[in-house]
């Protein structure tokens, strides 16, 4: 309960350090809202009058201290050109990026730890030559190409699979899962290498040491001694890698749903991004972060079942 008091107590700062970030990192930003707002035939008085009743004329802390109360009180505050409420917004909009975020960190588990287990298992053969090939391949070629080119194939050539959009899950299974198997793929492709690279190199450490011989010496069956064995004492640096890979699933959503037009958080971001729509880009940012903050609370807590020497 101590360790697990620690981590929870050491998130309430970086969280408090990520809002004023994010909020100062929009406030001196480069741009106008007001001027887009007010629109292109509009004098400097029109713009003036728009930001005074938007209140982007007050200073920096009067600013930020009216956000941090609203946010306190669980208000995210209002877009600057729909009006409508922050929260509604992201709600609105959640349940693609939940779904497509949760298939890829399946999709990378279920398939980069046995690859990786089976590289430390076959080191030095073809095998683990071809798996790290297509590890350093996932490494080395940007998201987004991934998913042009995988779009280009099976949705515009083979016509197997739509281009863009998302279906809700209330549609059904099928249509919701078969939009999006190419943005998947496509979002899971770096997250795969990167995990596979990591469980190699930690089953490497743990198939050397003695208890994994004497395993062999007993009889034990090879499933037995990788899967049960020598990958539970190897899990500390994996589940770790997965937590820290969760960032590269929060900005792989928002260049994925981008390429495949999926109406969720990534493209409502590039969206505000475009139109400086500031309360709904600290809105989504301040979400990703805290969802951030706690997948690497959840992982720390996860060690104690992973290592028990973490409860003395």
């Amino acid at each position: 309960m101590k360790y697990i008091l620690r981590r929870v107590l050491a998130a309430i700062p970086v969280m408090a350090v990520v809002s004023l970030f994010v909020f100062s990192l929009l406030f001196f930003a480069p741009g106008d809202p007001a001027a887009l707002i007010a629109g292109d035939q509009a004098t400097p008085d029109d713009i003036e009058r728009v930001r005074t009743r938007l209140g982007l004329d007050r200073s920096f802390f009067t600013q930020f201290g009216d956000w941090l109360w609203r946010l306190a009180h669980g208000d995210l505050g209002n877009s600057l050109f729909t009006s409508l409420p922050v929260r509604e917004m992201i709600a609105q909009r959640i349940e693609p990026t939940l779904s497509l975020m949760t298939l890829t960190l399946t999709l990378a588990v279920l398939t980069a730890v046995p690859l990786g287990v089976i590289a430390a298992w076959q080191v030095g053969t073809w095998i683990d030559r071809l798996i790290m090939v297509i590890a350093v391949f996932g490494f080395s070629v940007p998201g987004f190409v991934v998913g042009y080119a995988l779009a280009y194939i099976f949705a515009l050539e083979l016509d197997w699979l739509p281009v863009q959009g998302y279906s809700s899950l209330s549609t059904g299974i099928w249509p919701w899962f078969k939009n999006l198997i190419l943005p998947t793929v496509s979002l899971g492709f770096v997250y795969i290498a990167l995990i596979t690279r990591i469980t190699r190199a930690s089953m490497l450490e743990v198939l050397q040491q003695d208890y994994v011989r004497t395993a062999k010496a007993k009889g034990l069956g090879l499933g037995s001694i990788l899967f049960i064995h020598a990958l539970k004492n190897a899990a500390v640096p994996i589940v770790t890698v997965i937590g820290i890979g969760f960032a590269l699933l929060i900005g792989g959503a928002v260049v994925t749903e981008s390429v495949f037009a999926v109406p969720g958080l990534g493209r409502l971001t590039v969206e505000a991004i475009l139109r400086r729509d500031f309360p709904v880009i600290q809105g989504v940012v301040l979400m990703f972060s805290f969802a951030y903050v706690l997948v690497n609370l959840g992982i720390d807590i996860l060690y104690i079942l992973i290592d028990p020497r973490i409860r003395y």
